[in-house]
């Protein structure tokens, strides 16, 4: 399955870059939690977590990527049977059964999902591909993505639903579909986002009115004004790391998740908060250079799958702490305190590290 001569191809840069993100998030959370006994053990945690994924990047790159292709059925099943399971009998918080308790810690499925999703889809398309030019084939990918989609939604969980029929449109467009039928898919998703509107939660809706409609009700967008004053208090080099005052006052709430970002722009300025972009945009293109190595189809869909979930959480999380997107639950990759989250991305990163090690055929 694998050959030590392989390490050559390793992408040393793809794990330096993610390395630095994620001992910089570990630092962070320590800042944002400062002073909160009930939050004391995260930064720990989180370390751990770390661990942990740095051995499932290690396993993920040693196996042959190729070696899933046989999973992906009973993956697909799998997951739809936790998926609903959890919607039964899940561990609820905040009003949403997204937590999956196993004695000793508890998983949020939906995470692990996103990079599944992408292994089943990359697989299902790969197999077929000159069908995926044909609606048969566009409909037959849509109905894989839209079923565990719409479970997730049900959770609720409208963020993942979305970036999981965001990463089945990267996809299908990164395997070549007709962009016709792209012009009626995209011509069908709004009429569903109309559609659907009525049937959200009652805080779904209120982030969507308070985004269109800021004035609506002022004391609603209290975590919004407050991010955004942390990240314009911040000038350009910061107020220094443990020193932003929003941060340490606790102005800021969901710190060391959700607006972590605007932590980490009020305490290092414009200068840090561009840094750390720079950082995720390198491990984007990264993945994108595995996308394009890749020896076959199955491998590029993955780099591209990858490339675009890291991409898209860290533009939407960024994006709503700016006020330029509606506030909704997705964690700033390898930064935001999650072990969940972390451990998806960080499996991504090691399936983007199997198709770059494994891109050539072993030579002898």
């Amino acid at each position: 399955m694998f050959n030590p001569r392989r390490w050559r191809h390793f992408d040393f840069w793809l794990l330096g870059g993610v390395a630095v993100l994620v001992v910089f998030g570990i630092a962070m959370i320590r800042s944002a939690i400062a002073g909160n006994e009930t939050l004391a053990d995260l930064p720990q945690r989180q370390a751990q977590n770390a661990l942990v994924g740095l051995g499932v990047v290690l396993v993920a790159a040693i196996v042959d990527y190729h070696f899933w292709r046989a999973l992906t059925r009973p993956m697909y099943v799998g997951l739809l049977a936790v998926l609903i399971y959890l919607e039964i009998s899940g561990a609820t918080t905040f009003g949403a059964a997204r937590w999956l308790d196993l004695g000793f810690t508890q998983v949020q499925p939906s995470e692990l999902a996103k990079v599944l999703l992408i292994l089943i889809l990359a697989d299902d398309i790969s197999r077929n591909e000159e069908r995926i030019r044909t609606w048969g084939g566009v409909l037959r990918s849509l109905a894989l993505a839209a079923v565990p989609a719409f479970v997730i939604f049900r959770q609720p969980d409208l963020s993942t639903a979305i970036l999981t029929m965001v990463l089945w449109a990267a996809i299908i467009f990164a395997a070549g579909i007709k962009t016709k039928h792209l012009a009626s898919l995209a011509g069908g998703a709004l009429l569903i986002v109309i559609v659907a509107f009525p049937f959200l939660e009652f805080y779904q809706k209120q982030r969507l009115v308070l985004f269109l409609a800021p004035d609506a009700d002022p004391g609603a967008r209290y975590n919004v004004d407050q991010a955004l004053i942390s990240i314009g208090s911040g000038g350009w080099f910061g107020q220094g790391y443990a020193h932003g005052s929003q941060v340490q006052l606790r102005f800021l709430k969901v710190r060391h998740t959700d607006f972590i970002f605007s932590a980490l722009a009020e305490e290092f300025g414009w200068v840090g908060a561009f840094t750390v972009l720079l950082l995720l945009a390198f491990v984007v293109y990264r993945c994108l250079r595995a996308a394009r190595m890749a020896r076959d189809t199955f491998g590029a869909l993955i780099g591209y799958g990858v490339a675009t979930l890291i991409f898209y959480q860290a533009a939407f999380n960024i994006g709503m702490n700016l006020n330029l997107l509606p506030v909704a639950g997705l964690p700033l990759p390898f930064i935001s305190y999650g072990g969940s989250s972390l451990w998806s991305a960080l499996l991504g990163i090691g399936l983007v590290e199997s198709v770059v090690i494994h891109h050539q055929e072993l030579e002898f």
